[in-house]
């Protein structure tokens, strides 16, 4: 392990200890996280998201940073996307198991998501998870392709990425499509994506936003492998 690996691995441990340790700062960041949850998932978002990208990167080129990633803008849109992640995640978890109460063959599902743990309850989780992965994820996942791809090309600058226009037609028209859909879609949604989202969606709701954002780590770690690809 080198020295950086050390710093980091220490700052990570700082920042998160002192929610185990104190409870009162804790009972705080609950609090918040009732009253404003969209900007919570903001931050979340930010800093977790963009971490798992820096993971990334570190995987990818053993570098924490390099010119032209982008941190702080990688942060902002994170930040952004959160919020698009958080209202859509409490589409899917209220309106799936709505829907399929309608069913005999589900009767019952939206009572068991407000439950404690049950088979019917995993039965939900998984199909909201399906729902939400085989429509949503891949649009994110393209979304969030395309602009850290706009990133990139503006050399990872507040000012570059928001003063140039983002031009969605170049950039779409030249992603790698066999890796986007062959590894991106056709194996991570189905293998880890669903069952991870499944187990998101067993947790009582006001943990499963943060518990997402932390999942956005495990992206970074996927899409260097993506990009390796």
């Amino acid at each position: 392990m080198k020295k950086q690996d050390l710093f980091i691995s220490l700052g990570v441990v700082l920042f998160l200890s002192p929610f185990f340790i104190f409870q009162d700062l804790y009972h705080a960041y609950e609090k918040i996280n009732q009253q404003l949850p969209l900007i919570m998932a903001f931050f979340k978002f930010a800093i977790l998201a963009t971490f798992g990208e820096v993971l990334g990167l570190r995987i990818r080129t053993g570098k924490y940073n390099m010119p032209n990633f982008g941190i702080l803008p990688r942060a902002i849109i994170w930040g952004f996307l959160g919020i698009w992640i958080a209202i859509v995640m409490g589409i899917f978890r209220n309106g799936v198991p709505i829907y399929l109460d309608r069913f005999q063959a589900f009767s019952g599902i939206a009572e068991a998501m407000h439950g404690g743990f049950s088979g019917l309850k995993l039965w939900g989780a998984f199909c909201i998870s399906v729902m939400m992965n085989t429509t949503f994820a891949p649009v994110f996942m393209t979304l969030h392709k395309i602009t850290d791809t706009h990133i990139t090309q503006t050399g990872g600058t507040l000012i570059g990425f928001f003063r140039k226009k983002l031009p969605f037609t170049e950039i779409i028209s030249s992603v790698n499509w066999k890796v986007q859909w062959g590894f991106v879609f056709k194996k991570t949604i189905p293998l880890f994506w669903i069952p991870a989202h499944t187990l998101t969606f067993i947790l009582p709701p006001d943990v499963q936003v943060l518990f997402a954002a932390f999942l956005g780590v495990c992206l970074g770690v996927i899409m260097s492998i993506a990009a390796r690809k």
